[in-house]
């Protein structure tokens, strides 16, 4: 059973070897359901050949309400081949093919078919250090004081069932040992009271897991707003006016809200993962509430950049990064 990133193709193919074969026929069963039939022509010998992670990507649905959850789908893929031209009858070669669903993607470089984590399993479902010496120093994430978290995982056994998974960590953890991914998390403690808490970036990643990012230095909050105008008739019947009326007035007013945050210093093997960020379709903000500060709230947002240029220890000295985000909503409530 294959971990298989859905943001990039994944083929399934079967050989129509037996008979006399007019038609190619799959069916996608998806959580148990039967959620496609697609029927083409064949013939003897031919590779029946479908495309089917458009279409199982459809039915994946990740959330975040400050709460980590694994968000994967069971996949069955069975070809058939048919003497009919319709897919119907009895079937005269069968392929049965089950997968595990992940919104994740692999690079151009890493060839068709990606299946996650893209290496050996069990390890942490975020990208290492490609530079590591030994299995101990390859993986590491950046995390404020006396913060907590979670980091995802994908298991090793059942060996036919890849399963992805969250491992959290306490306010003063300095490691993840002894956890199913099999292998040493290093947990790096930052100081950033100078600028506050920090920020927690959450995002999907390329492994199809939830991956935090903490932002430890300053935040500028920006408010805009769009909206219509047009010149408005005061006179009266009398032919006077009130000068405290409107001559210009405003309507349709939108506003929308953005916040743009500074990383602070990472190692330079890290720009994987604010490039991840850049090319995350789902992210979201965990901030306090501005009713309750003691509280949290988790905020959808949009990534506002489209280019990201990869800082280097030699080109750049120190690595960070400002990302500007787009609050997913209209400030002004305006939901019908």
């Amino acid at each position: 059973m294959a971990a298989i990133a859905l943001r990039s193709p994944q083929y399934k193919s079967a050989t129509a070897d037996t008979g006399s074969p007019n038609s190619a026929k799959i069916t996608i069963s998806i959580d148990g359901t039967i959620q496609y039939t697609l029927v083409k022509s064949t013939s003897l010998n031919e590779t029946m050949l479908w495309e089917i992670a458009e279409l199982c990507r459809d039915f994946i649905n990740i959330t975040f309400n400050g709460t980590y959850s694994a968000e994967t789908l069971a996949i069955i893929s069975t070809l058939t081949s048919h003497a009919s031209t319709d897919g119907s009858g009895t079937a005269l070669t069968t392929s049965t093919i089950t997968d595990i669903g992940y919104d994740g993607y692999g690079t151009f470089m890493e060839g068709a078919n990606p299946t996650v984590p893209f290496g050996s399993r069990p390890t942490w479902l975020l990208s290492g250090d490609p530079d590591h010496t030994t299995a101990d120093n390859e993986y590491y994430i950046y995390v404020p004081n006396n913060t907590a978290g979670s980091v995802p995982y994908i298991n090793a056994t059942p060996t036919d069932q890849p399963t992805m998974g969250y491992q959290s960590y306490g306010t003063t953890d300095v490691e993840i040992t002894g956890s199913p991914a099999g292998i040493k998390m290093n947990i790096n403690r930052i100081d950033c009271t100078k600028y506050g808490d920090g920020h927690k970036v959450t995002f999907v990643n390329k492994f199809g897991a939830l991956q935090d990012i903490w932002f430890f230095l300053k935040s500028v909050n920006t408010t805009n707003k769009k909206q219509e105008q047009f010149q408005r008739n005061i006179i009266t019947s009398t032919g006077s006016y009130n000068v405290n009326t409107h001559t210009k007035q405003d309507y349709n007013t939108v506003a929308n809200t953005s916040i743009s945050l500074s990383s602070g210093y990472y190692p330079e093997w890290a720009n994987q993962w604010f490039e991840q960020l850049l090319l995350s379709e789902q992210v979201w903000i965990t901030r306090p509430k501005e009713t309750d500060p003691s509280t949290d709230e988790v905020i959808p947002v949009n990534v506002k950049k489209n280019s990201m240029v990869k800082k280097t220890s030699l080109n750049d000295k120190l690595i960070d990064y400002t990302f500007d985000f787009d609050m997913s909503f209209d400030y002004i409530n305006n939901i019908r």
